[in-house]
């Protein structure tokens, strides 16, 4: 069962969730972004600065959460939000590699 902040457990993620959290072009994008990142980074969602409204920003790392691929964190009046490197690697091995790896289109 989710934690009550909506992080899954690394044994309730899912390849089905993980696959079509990844499907979106940003959010494949944020979590490469994390993912190349040094381990424990952990940054606000508007520092992302992703070309969409902030309703829409909130749905983007809603499914990412949801699906187990990050952790949120509240801090004052913004989220904070970092990768689930650990748990992303022991339930998919080798799935990071595919996502930093790939070049994001134009």
């Amino acid at each position: 069962m989710p934690d009550s902040e909506g992080h899954p457990s690394a044994g309730e993620m899912t390849l089905s969730a993980v696959l079509a959290a990844l499907a979106d072009p940003l959010r494949r994008r944020v979590v490469r972004e994390l993912a190349s990142a040094p381990d424990g980074t952990a940054r606000t969602c508007a520092s992302f600065a992703l070309p969409v409204s902030k309703a829409t920003v909130t749905h983007h790392f809603r499914t990412l959460r949801e699906a187990g691929l990050i952790r949120q964190v509240d801090r004052g009046n913004s989220r904070m939000a970092a990768l689930r490197r650990t748990d992303i690697e022991t339930c998919f091995p080798g799935l990071l590699a595919l996502v930093t790896a790939e070049t994001p289109a134009p």
